[in-house]
């Protein structure tokens, strides 16, 4: 099953519509596999959030700097700079930490997750750990092609 959305002219699409345990706090909490078609830009952003958090948006992945690709592979490492995407700055989670963090909703409760990607062409002066708000600051200006996909994952 695919979740996939169009918006902006960017399609994003997952090869779910509920997270897999791997890739979440029950799992190996891996990235997962994206696939992006119609990006017209150089370089692409990305932010995965919950919006049913308390505290919303939960922030669980920003980066920036990314390649424009048809594919981010799944289990991207969790470090400042991917070596798996060439130029790929990552950025801080709402916990702090760097890299993509899976969902993890109180139990009892399930959440609707948001992958979102901006394709863009400048590269942006953003230093490791750069938080949410300041990519979309960033961004702003820029005209990026838009795109999202979503899923759920309750515990």
């Amino acid at each position: 099953m695919t979740n996939e959305t169009k918006h902006q002219e960017l399609m994003v699409s997952i090869d779910f519509d509920y997270f897999p345990d791997r890739h979440t706090c029950k799992g190996k909490d891996i990235s997962p596999r994206l696939r992006i078609e119609g990006a017209r830009r150089k370089l692409m952003a990305l932010i995965l959030e919950d919006h049913d958090a308390r505290e919303r948006p939960y922030v669980h992945w920003v980066m920036w700097n990314v390649p424009a690709r048809s594919e981010i592979p799944e289990n991207i490492s969790k470090v400042e700079r991917p070596s798996e995407l060439d130029g790929a700055v990552q950025g801080s989670t709402t916990s702090g930490d760097i890299g993509y963090e899976g969902p993890c909703p109180p139990r009892g409760q399930t959440h609707k997750y948001e992958f979102k990607i901006y394709a863009y062409d400048e590269a942006l002066e953003l230093k490791p750990g750069a938080t949410r708000l300041e990519l979309l600051k960033a961004l702003e200006g820029k005209s990026p092609q838009y795109g999202v996909a979503a899923a759920d994952y309750g515990r």
